[in-house]
């Protein structure tokens, strides 16, 4: 298994970058791919005394994609980027997965056109770990497709309850539609229909949840547009960073809040550590015929580490082979398929081989594919 990862994505880059790859090479012994001018990222990786017994590898790259630059004109003029000489790395079969810190729209640009979506999926979508009172959940799409047809909410509702299965290791994996209101009647003429996909499909979905619920960890998997959950996104680290200045400036106000810090340090560590960003590394981006994991623009080289470990595990559980299996499970036309159980519901058309609605679906079966593994 080779993992690329773009050395001049971030804020931080090459620094932060290479260092997280010299500790996840150290860690998981996972072979690294760095992309970049070979003079800079060399004369990072040679502040590491041990860069050479590990299993790193560095290639030229002459151009860098900056964070501001837009994805249209970074397809058309940056042919010869860190950025794409990773992708190109992956479609070729050299590396199994792609991990970068740079520009968000031009990672996703650059993964959809040269790698192209998975079988049956219409777009990919950026799935967000989110820390809740319950463990962890995991919200998408935040922030790859801004307006979203009802399709492609339905199918990121397959990708969600396939991760939450496989990486969260969620036994029956709750699914939910983020919505204006918890009845069924509640959103616009979009939810409307996908509630109804997913309430047919083999999937645990729960119904529609309020923004109130997601942090009380009422649902594994949110589904939502992209415009919607990067806004939630967003605020929430905004909330974050409030509660985490405000803290530090109350046990600074006097001698008694200081002492009240020294007995409630251990507590608030764990807290830091359950709502750092850097403990997952990045967010990966679903539906795409390979492995990509989007980390934070100014990521650390913990969270670069992390980022390939998430990387390590999306390929070591064959994440696309399982949303190929359950996508083509849900959206292709069979008979007693779901398609004509949505045409149905949405359209109020009937099953034309027998009149009638599909009966409820099953829990599609382990893949008997043994030769084929669309990870690798």
């Amino acid at each position: 298994m080779k993992i690329a990862v773009d050395a001049m994505g971030g804020d931080h880059a090459p620094e932060a970058i290479v260092e997280g790859a010299v500790l996840a090479a150290r860690e998981y012994g996972t072979e690294i791919i760095l992309t970049g001018p070979a003079d800079r990222v060399q004369e990072e990786l040679e502040k590491h005394k041990d860069h050479s017994s590990l299993p790193i590898r560095v290639e030229h790259a002459e151009q860098v994609v900056g964070m501001d630059e837009a994805p249209g004109k970074v397809l058309r003029n940056k042919k010869k980027s860190s950025m794409k000489i990773g992708v190109d790395l992956v479609k070729s079969g050299e590396a199994a997965a792609f991990v970068s810190a740079g520009n968000t729209g031009a990672v996703l640009a650059y993964c959809t056109i040269i790698l192209r979506p998975l079988k049956g999926v219409d777009r990919p979508a950026i799935a967000i770990q989110l820390p809740t009172l319950k463990g962890t959940s995991i919200l998408l799409d935040a922030g790859a497709n801004v307006d979203c047809k009802t399709t492609q909410l339905f199918q990121f509702g397959i990708m969600g309850h396939v991760f939450a299965k496989y990486i969260l290791e969620k036994e029956n994996p709750e699914v939910g539609l983020l919505s204006i209101g918890e009845e069924d009647s509640k959103g616009n003429e979009i939810t409307k229909e996908v509630f109804q996909m997913l309430k047919s499909s083999h999937i645990n979905f729960i119904g529609n949840l309020e923004g109130k619920e997601v942090y009380r960890g009422n649902a594994d998997v949110i589904v939502c547009d992209g415009f919607t959950g990067n806004v939630a996104l967003k605020i929430s680290e905004s909330l974050a960073e409030m509660i985490g200045a405000n803290l530090k400036s109350i046990f600074k106000t006097n001698w008694a809040s200081k002492l009240g810090y020294f007995f409630l340090k251990s507590h608030l560590e764990e807290f830091k550590k359950k709502v750092d960003y850097s403990e997952t590394g990045g967010a990966p981006l679903l539906g795409i015929n390979g492995v990509c994991i989007i980390a934070h623009g100014s990521s650390s080289s913990k969270a670069i580490k992390n980022a390939i470990k998430g990387a390590k595990d999306l390929i070591d559980k064959k994440i696309n082979q399982h949303i190929q299996d359950d996508i083509e499970f849900n959206l292709e036309e069979r008979k007693g398929g779901l398609w004509n159980s949505i045409k149905h519901i949405a359209f109020g058309e009937e099953d034309k081989d027998n009149g009638n609605a599909t009966p409820e679906l099953q829990e599609p079966a382990e893949s008997k594919k043994e030769t084929s593994d669309p990870d690798s």
